[in-house]
């Protein structure tokens, strides 16, 4: 198997690197390579594109699909053959490329520049208030390492304030934290109990930003402090911004995530089952879905 190696070039913007091969990796005998590097307008790596290799004849499936690296850097082997390259990322005008792939060959397509959607604009600054009605603050845990459980909070309020810097934003949420539901009484009971969230000497759980950052178009990561049970600790919630949209007013919606380890919050409450296996998983999913509308 022949093992492909790549040469460092010299950047947009004039910056040199030292002349150096380094390994990319290998060609597989009855196919070939496919390589780029995503960057915005200005020259800078875009990572967390994503990147799918798709067949140009026949059921036009795609081949491979993965996102770039954190220096924009996109590398898959495929077979030999025709091939469209669809780049995407959110704030960003998906990408094409045809290529033609050789058996033992590598298609290197260099630097590739996306361009801004111009159709996907920031939020105006101001303060937004978040529409409990249409929003969604959900989790997901393990139960006995064979099903997930599903579960929501019903009622919380919050404000977003958009400054002129995006950067300078900021969020708050409160959430009830009795309102806890996951459709079953006995389980809901229990995690409003003491071994969970103790609601009746903790009736809150409450999170407050202390940054925004944007990594690339509408991929953007806020940085908080997220307060449960007299516990607080520091969180970031991987946000995708969806846009704006006018519907009784000027409305903004956003998708966010994270991971939260519960003895991280004193949520310590645990059994085992056969083999050492806990009935809840240490790590909660978080799942967020938000719409907020201005406020005039």
């Amino acid at each position: 198997m022949a093992l492909l190696r790549r040469r460092r070039r010299t950047p947009i913007g004039g910056e040199s690197y030292r002349d150096a091969d380094h390994a990319l990796m290998p060609i597989p005998p009855t196919g070939g390579l496919v390589s780029a590097q995503l960057r915005n307008v200005e020259g800078r790596p875009l990572p967390g594109v994503t990147v799918a290799v798709i067949e140009t004849e026949g059921l036009r499936r795609v081949v491979t699909e993965t996102v770039t690296d954190p220096f924009g850097f996109y590398t898959a082997a495929v077979p030999s053959g025709s091939y469209t390259l669809r780049a995407t990322l959110g704030g960003y005008s998906t990408l094409t490329r045809d290529l033609v792939v050789g058996r033992g060959e590598h298609a290197a397509l260099g630097a590739l520049t996306m361009s801004a959607d111009q159709g996907s604009t920031r939020p105006s600054p101001g303060e937004w208030v978040i529409d409990d009605a249409h929003s969604r603050l959900g989790f997901v845990a393990r139960h006995i390492a064979l099903s997930r459980v599903y579960g929501q909070f019903t009622r919380f309020r919050g404000s977003i304030h958009i400054a002129e810097d995006l950067e300078d934003s900021s969020v708050d949420v409160v959430i009830d934290a009795a309102s806890i539901e996951t459709h079953n009484a006995q389980r809901d009971a229990h995690l409003r109990s003491q071994d969970f969230l103790a609601v009746d000497d903790y009736p809150q759980l409450q999170f407050s930003s202390t940054r925004f950052g944007v990594r690339a178009g509408n991929a953007w990561t806020i940085d908080g402090e997220l307060s449960i049970r007299g516990r607080t600790n520091d969180v970031r919630l991987d946000t995708t911004y969806l846009g704006t949209q006018s519907w009784n007013g000027t409305r903004v919606g956003a998708t966010a995530t994270t991971s939260l380890h519960r003895e991280h919050f004193t949520l310590n409450w645990q059994q085992m089952v056969a083999r050492g296996i806990p009935v809840v998983g240490s790590t909660i999913q978080i799942h967020l879905d938000v719409q907020a509308v201005l406020q005039l």
